[in-house]
């Protein structure tokens, strides 16, 4: 109903942002991901949005880049998960993050949202597994570097290996699928521990 809201960001905080359009200002619910996006208070913005309506509330959900929104709707689809959880979700884990959490069956990413248990993270992962790949195109060519080494026995082993070294299994799938698919395990590993531990 309401696809977007351009105006003068009158107000925010980590979650809702108040945005002006011809002098009516527009309460919207935001993830910490948009907020670490948005001008100071007095600049324009565009919030792309969602209208949430519930028998005893219509709230505006709004959100810095489409493919946010993309996100956000898809989560919503899944059972169990509301608008609040997928908030929530999406402060944690920006749309390309999550794209790559989703594809690499990393619940575990997906359950440090606040609120998010164990079998909700599952349902995430089992839902939308075949849904968000071409989510966010700055993630499509690591999604499919994932699907590589999903049936890969070498990249696979090597994506185990940087797990059990404390690693998350979406960050250490992301950055084997990136490698050359003829290394060997040991300097997959090796490349693998040099890129993450720059992230750190």
């Amino acid at each position: 109903m309401i696809y977007n809201v351009k105006g003068m960001l009158t107000y925010a905080e980590p979650t809702f942002a108040v945005v002006e359009c011809g002098g009516v200002g527009f309460k919207c619910f935001i993830s910490m991901t948009t907020l670490r996006q948005l001008p100071s208070a007095g600049k324009e913005v565009n919030l792309f949005t969602h209208l949430s309506v519930r028998e005893d509330a219509m709230d505006l959900y709004g959100f810095y880049e489409e493919a946010e929104l993309e996100a956000f709707k898809l989560l919503i689809t899944v059972s169990g998960v509301g608008p609040k959880a997928a908030m929530a979700i999406l402060s944690v884990l920006p749309p390309d993050r999550l794209s790559i959490a989703v594809s690499s069956g990393d619940a575990r990413s997906i359950q440090q949202a606040n609120g998010v248990g164990k079998k909700t993270a599952e349902r995430v992962v089992l839902e939308l597994k075949d849904k968000m790949a071409g989510l966010s195109t700055s993630a499509a060519s690591v999604v499919e570097g994932i699907q590589q080494v999903t049936s890969g026995s070498n990249a696979g082993e090597a994506v185990e290996v940087l797990v059990s070294l404390g690693f998350d299994r979406s960050d250490s799938a992301a950055a084997v699928g990136s490698m050359d698919k003829s290394l060997s395990v040991d300097d997959m590993v090796r490349k693998g521990l040099k890129m993450l531990s720059s992230q750190l």
